[in-house]
């Protein structure tokens, strides 16, 4: 039986030094809440660092035997570490760069090198508590590398990562130097999850314009497995909301506080101190409110809950300062002796407190200018046991994507914001409870443990459709098994594609001429009588003639138009063919060159090419979709066919492809022994042509194919026929 491993930066169990020893204190954070039911259950286990500095073994030692009876592994970390990699390229690198703050970002080689340092212990930590076949769930942007890392060691491994931040425009992530480094370690996990789809779509930019890995469907495919990216927005424990609020401790504090504040109305904002969540524009807007309508001086109060957070940091301290000016101000402009404008508290609340003061506010006031989810807003909705009450939500919150229920608002209008504090203040009881009910559905259905299931139960799914559909690893033992049939066979067959397996793709496909070791390469195997060596592709003849004629080589050229023998020096067309229909369709080419800067058009003899590799990473497969439905549409009921290859498609006359004219030689030659190796779908013609004995490895992709193998790129194509020749 496998199990399950969750990663993340820290344990749900926070581990203090007091006088009277060791304390060991658990999260109320969601994150625990939600994978309590999984990292308690049989062998599995948390791993992550317990929130100290130890320097001791012994106490190291108790530690971990502590930890392990509540199945969490600690990875122990130093106070560098900490400082580099958590506060440095953690917090100074990658949080203001994902939240849109790239004036606050540093550029360290230090804490890159420290990020990098720890990832590979947290790698070291969880190999030292997984299998080969274990799940594992990894956590947040501390930990980007850790997926490929993991990877590498378990391939077989089921992994996860989810984001808990916003995934920002390609835009911000191509600023970081290590933007490629980041990506590809995201791109190690099975299952990426991010809270919206905004997200997952900013992700999919990237690694399409950063790595030039396609997607589609959300799928991405890399040269060793299939990454599929979805939305799982995250929810809360609803019923520990609405059962705080409901106690009798909660609601002795609401009285408290009802009897503090009399007939107040109170808006409510709580946020932990950070430069993302828009603390100070919150109070321009309240000021705002009470300067337009001032009939609600007096009447209307807003308490203010801020978490300390970091405030040694340069920003955060003049942060704090900025909100304690903004407070002081306008409690000294509006202050009376019997009413407080701003009921400020630079603290944390326990639970029941925090429920009494979302049970009793008119207004929760969540306005982040940006925030992965913001699941406060959520607490609030919950909380309200009276079905009443008015949120408003920053459009730039994750949770807007679902409350819509809401008022939601841009958090940098501060006249709007005011004027949705004054529509809030006077909506009618009924449209109160017509939002909040149907928001509190919402949250009730989609709560954390829902979202927990709903993650695992895809990962599970992606894995399986992974194993069912991907095509076998060309490894050690399958390659030994290849060459002994090789070397066992009188007559062999190698069937070669060119572009993308012989060499790798150019920008620009005229200079990917053969180079001096693919030449003495395809020598050394044509050179052996018992060969007999095909190279099957989709260039034109004459290409082909220039860079390879000199060979005793056999050519199918044009996907299977022309075939030349190794004997002869005359080009064979495979049946007859027309080509008049190129001046008919070569103008509909032009015009999606005009429109695709990049793009151009090659002409054979008998088909047309436009080619899109050196196009907008973003833009070229748009226009390739476009021009696949038009020349469909043009080409139905003719006998010509569109043909999709690798940042290519083509117009051909159908009926003859690469396995038909495999085929051919498969009945003029009987070997014991075949080979075929292509990288894209015009190759999967000759797979399918073969017979289940022979030999077919796809190139470049662990993806559903007819090919029997995989490998990953042409260096290996080459690694494995230099094997044959020994």
């Amino acid at each position: 039986m496998s199990k399950t491993i969750i990663v993340s930066n820290r344990l749900p169990t926070k581990v203090q030094r007091t006088d009277d020893g060791l304390t060991f204190h658990p999260s109320e954070g969601g994150l625990a809440t939600g994978l309590g039911s999984i990292y308690r259950q049989g062998d599995n286990v948390w791993v992550g660092w317990p929130g100290l500095f130890v320097h001791d073994e012994s106490e190291e030692s108790f530690i971990t035997q502590e930890l392990h009876t509540d199945n969490m592994a600690p990875v122990f970390l130093t106070e560098d570490e900490i400082r580099d990699y958590y506060e440095g390229f953690s917090n100074s690198t990658l949080w203001p760069t994902f939240h849109y703050f790239t004036e606050f970002s540093t550029y360290v080689d230090e804490h890159w090198a420290a990020y990098v340092a720890v990832n590979e212990k947290f790698c070291k930590a969880v190999l030292a508590q997984s299998g080969p076949d274990d799940i594992i769930w990894v956590h947040d942007y501390q930990l980007l590398l850790l997926p490929e890392l993991l990877r590498r060691a378990r391939p077989r491994a089921t992994i996860g990562f989810f984001l808990h931040i916003p995934f920002p425009s390609y835009e911000l992530i191509r600023v970081l130097p290590w933007r490629t480094e980041l990506l590809r370690g995201m791109l190690g996990a099975d299952l990426i999850g991010f809270h919206t789809f905004g997200y997952m779509r900013h992700f999919l930019s990237a690694v399409s314009q950063q790595l030039g890995l396609p997607n589609q469907n959300g799928q991405i495919e890399t040269p060793s497995h299939t990454v599929r990216v979805d939305a799982f927005p995250m929810g809360i424990d609803y019923e520990r909301y609405a059962t705080a609020a409901a106690s009798e401790e909660a609601q002795a504090h609401t009285a408290e506080y009802r009897q503090a504040l009399g007939d107040t109305r109170i808006i409510l904002s709580i946020d932990r101190l950070d430069y993302t969540k828009g603390i100070p524009q919150r109070l321009r807007a309240f000021n705002e409110l009470l300067e337009r309508y001032p009939e609600w001086r007096g009447q209307v109060s807003l308490i203010m809950v801020v978490v300390p957070s970091r405030d040694q940091v340069a920003q955060y301290a003049s942060l704090k300062e900025e909100v304690d000016e903004l407070v002081g101000r306008i409690n000294a402009q509006y202050r009376t002796i019997s009413w407080s404008p701003v009921h400020y508290f630079y603290r944390s609340f326990p639970l029941p407190e925090l429920a009494a003061l979302y049970a009793m506010a008119d207004v929760g006031l969540i306005t982040p200018l940006r925030d992965g989810m913001n699941l406060v807003a959520k607490e609030y909705v919950a909380s309200r046991l009276d079905h009443r009450g008015v949120l408003i939500l920053s459009e730039r919150a994750g949770a807007a994507r679902e409350l819509s229920d809401a008022l939601i608002i841009n958090p940098t209008d501060t006249r709007a914001l005011a004027e949705s504090l004054h529509e809030a203040l006077v909506m009618p009881d009924d449209e109160q409870e017509r939002r909040m009910r149907n928001m509190q559905a919402l949250v009730q259905r989609y709560n954390v443990f829902a979202w927990t299931k709903l993650f695992m139960n895809q990962l599970a799914y992606t894995k399986m459709k992974q194993e069912t559909l991907a095509t076998a690893n060309l490894d050690e033992a399958a390659t030994a098994t290849l060459l002994a049939d090789y070397h066992a066979a009188e007559q062999r067959l190698l069937l070669l594609d060119y572009d993308g397996t012989l060499v790798p793709f150019h920008p620009d496909p005229t200079r990917a001429a053969p180079d001096q070791e693919l030449r003495l390469l395809l020598r050394a195997l044509t050179d052996n009588p018992q060969n007999r060596v095909v190279v099957i592709s989709g260039r034109d003849r004459n290409t082909l003639q220039k860079w390879l004629g000199h060979l005793p080589l056999h050519f199918i050229a044009e996907h299977g138009v022309w075939l030349r023998g190794a004997e002869s020096t005359e080009w064979e067309l495979f049946q007859p063919l027309r080509n008049d229909w190129k001046r008919e369709l070569r103008p509909v080419l032009e015009v999606y060159v005009a429109r695709t800067a990049g793009s151009f058009i090659e002409e054979k003899d008998y088909s047309l090419v436009w080619h899109y590799r050196r196009a907008d990473a973003e833009l070229g497969p748009v226009r390739a979709r476009e021009l696949l439905s038009h020349l469909s549409f043009i080409t139905a009921n003719t006998d010509l066919q569109v043909l999709e290859g690798n940042k290519v498609l083509e117009i051909k006359n159908a009926g003859i492809n690469k396995g038909t004219a495999a085929v051919r030689w498969l009945g003029q030659y009987e070997p014991g022994f075949m080979l075929a190796l292509g990288d894209d779908r015009t190759d999967e013609d000759t797979f399918r042509a073969l017979p289940p004995e022979a030999y077919t490895v796809r190139v470049g992709q662990a993806q559903h194919s007819a090919a029997r193998f995989h490998i990953a790129s042409p260096t290996d194509v080459r690694k494995l026929l230099r094997q044959l020749i020994v």
